[in-house]
């Protein structure tokens, strides 16, 4: 399973979801351009010391993250989490390959993205309200994906 970022606009959104991915063991995909420089002492506050454990790779743009897609034996389903999706996410049947695919803070992603992404999903919320933090969604769904694929490490921290 990985972890996929379109974009994004808030570096300790990404630190967090670097963090994340790194304490659960799975993949990381930064698709630029950023809204901050990557690098940034923010992101490296945010992600604190796990960047040495985490296997993550950056894309210079959307169309090298899909050529890198292509390029593998097997990718997997692309699994976009947006509030304009139908389906809950805890209606989803999730597989170990499946890339989770998170939009812009700002924008969610661009209707060609969306048009790529075999399954999309929504974290149901209250009425009234328009987001969750990307990386608190991320959490969210990678949580529930990792306990139905039995994905979840076996550390104990």
């Amino acid at each position: 399973m990985r972890l996929a970022l379109y974009q994004p606009d808030i570096p300790q959104n990404t630190g967090a979801a670097m963090r994340l991915a790194a304490c659960l063991g799975i993949g990381l995909d930064v698709i630029e351009p950023c809204g901050f420089v990557l690098d940034d002492r923010r992101l490296r506050r945010a992600a604190m010391d796990y960047l040495d454990a985490l296997d993550w790779r950056r894309h210079a743009s959307w169309e090298n993250f899909l050529a890198a897609r292509a390029a593998d034996a097997a990718p997997g389903r692309l699994v976009l989490l947006t509030v304009r999706a139908a389906t809950p996410y805890a209606d989803f049947a999730f597989d170990r390959d499946d890339t989770l695919l998170m939009g812009r803070e700002s924008a969610g992603v661009p209707d060609a993205v969306r048009a790529r992404a075999d399954a999309a999903l929504r974290v149901p919320m209250a009425t009234g309200m328009r987001s969750i933090n990307v990386a608190l969604a991320a959490a969210m769904v990678l949580g529930e994906a990792l306990r139905q694929t039995q994905g979840f490490p076996e550390g104990n921290g």
